[in-house]
């Protein structure tokens, strides 16, 4: 197993597909949306838009990740990715990562996003552990991950320094075995590309 298939993810109200160089635009006005910056990380100088574009065009060959676009089902707007990482082999885990957008955000598009993901981890690649850390002043991030079945393990105190003052990271994980349990009405209809 690896992450070299790309698939297509429909949901009720949102679709995940593979990035495209067109993409970087969309991506660009979310990486410097406040509260992008503000839950991960200050867009760094380095980041242009060129650079954006050769990222997200070279992401669908990658075979130790995979990044989605997150649209908007109705609009095909890109409102946001997810990001299945780090992936470890031997324990049949990885990392998980999001971001959603204002264009996307207050319409359940983020849950239903995490859920195909995150499902299709578990489901079709046969992972046993999928990991994250959030900020923990990230409140909206935490409530979503709960409502999808991960669990809080741990806590990493005033681990980051934001907006001046201190954060904790929250780690969080679900297994295989829980995921059956909140796996919620979201029908998924994948095709791979």
């Amino acid at each position: 197993m690896d992450f070299s298939v790309k698939p297509v993810l429909t949901g009720e109200k949102v679709v995940l597909r593979p990035f495209t160089e067109d993409d970087a635009e969309a991506v660009w006005e979310i990486l410097h949306d406040p509260e992008v910056v503000r839950f991960t990380f200050e867009p760094s100088t380095e980041i242009t838009r060129e650079g954006l574009r050769a990222w997200y065009g070279s992401r669908a060959g990658q075979s130790d990740r995979l990044d989605l676009a997150v649209t908007d089902r109705h609009t095909g707007e890109p409102v946001g990715e997810v990001v299945l990482n780090e992936w470890n082999p031997e324990a049949r885990s990885c990392n998980f990562r999001t971001l959603i957008g204002p264009r996307g955000r207050g319409r359940g598009l983020g849950t239903e996003a995490t859920r195909l993901i995150v499902g299709h981890g578990f489901e079709q690649l046969g992972l046993h552990r999928i990991e994250l850390a959030a900020y923990g002043t990230n409140h909206r991030a935490l409530r979503v991950y709960e409502k999808v079945g991960f669990v809080r393990e741990g806590v990493r105190r005033e681990a980051a320094w934001r907006d001046g003052e201190w954060v904790d990271e929250v780690l969080m994980a679900v297994l295989d075995r829980e995921w059956a349990g909140h796996r919620g009405s979201v029908r998924v209809s994948p095709t791979a590309r």
